[in-house]
């Protein structure tokens, strides 16, 4: 068994540990590595695509991987770097090349009629790639995520972000530690209690050591900050090209105790879109799903069958 059997296996254990999730390992060659997926359900059903972000892989959407997959065409694709995907040492993990990445395995699947769910740093990520192929897409779901600069938003990037991208400082406290990772566990949740130690396990399982941890490193420098920033661009496409998606229906799902991806982030989305549908989750945090994955799935459940209850009423905007 090679290195990367080696890895593999030791995170499928993780996840035999916690309870599993539904999905059945692909793979999709890239030009800096092979990259991890799960492709679920019936293949003549219009797909779900999930995104994931900043320490999470694949296993986050475990429980929507299991609701859907009856029904719908569920996938899940880890980032390079991430889950169980390789993690190259030389790829430049910046928002464009993970967008390019996206728009590939999209185009070579030809997923049509794509409903996107997206969180955190995988927002960037995912409308960046549906920003370049609109007529792929039918619907998007939001959780705690941002497609245009902090700045925009009335927001200021936190300082144990910034910490963590200190020269010297954050590669030892992010990839020698763990710290951001094992920070998350505790932070990205109003309830952290709720996620099981196996899955806490199964989390953590593709970020074993220095290597494993790179991508982690890489998205917290890859915030742009400032015009000069090298993602700062592609950051901007994607804000300036959420006109190409404003038609489609959209479901805002929110943990409203996030101290990232505050609720200044989820006006910004009403601001600009007008088909929007919101869920305010006020006792939930970033780990949105996590946190109320009754509400959230539930949530999901009717937009996807086009129903509109109350809450999920167009503009239903909270403060």
């Amino acid at each position: 068994m090679n290195a990367r059997e080696q890895r593999f296996s030791r995170i499928r254990q993780a996840v035999l540990a916690a309870g599993g999730y539904p999905a059945t390992s692909h793979w999709i060659e890239t030009p800096h590595g092979l990259q991890h997926y799960v492709d679920e359900g019936p293949r003549d059903a219009d797909p779900i695509l999930f995104v994931h972000g900043n320490p999470t892989w694949s296993f986050l959407w475990r429980r929507a991987l299991a609701r859907f997959a009856p029904v719908h065409r569920v996938l899940a694709i880890d980032h390079l770097g991430c889950g169980m995907s390789d993690q190259p040492q030389d790829f430049d993990y910046h928002l464009a090349s993970h967008r390019d990445n996206l728009t590939r395995f999209v185009a070579a699947l030809d997923l049509r009629r794509v409903t996107l769910v997206v969180h955190d740093w995988g927002g960037a990520i995912g409308l960046g790639a549906a920003v370049r192929e609109p007529g792929r897409f039918a619907r998007v779901v939001a959780m705690n995520t941002a497609a245009f600069p902090a700045t925009f938003a009335g927001a200021r990037v936190p300082l144990r972000i910034r910490a963590c991208r200190i020269p010297l400082l954050g590669p030892l406290m992010v990839r020698g530690l763990n710290a951001f990772a094992l920070a998350a566990l505790a932070t990205a949740m109003q309830h952290p209690g709720r996620l099981r130690f196996e899955e806490r396990k199964a989390m953590l399982a593709p970020y074993a050591d220095w290597k494993g941890r790179i991508a982690i490193q890489r998205f917290v420098e890859d915030i742009p900050l400032e015009s000069g920033h090298p993602s700062w661009a592609a950051l901007r496409e994607v804000e300036q090209g959420l006109q190409r998606l404003a038609h489609l229906p959209w479901l805002l799902a929110w943990g409203e105790r996030d101290w990232c991806f505050t609720p200044q982030f989820r006006r910004q989305f009403e601001q600009r879109l007008p088909n929007v549908c919101s869920v305010p989750l006020e006792d939930a945090g970033h780990w949105v799903i996590e946190d109320e994955p009754g509400s959230v799935l539930g949530a999901m459940e009717e937009f996807l069958a086009g129903r509109r209850a109350d809450v999920l009423s167009p503009r239903a905007i909270h403060a």
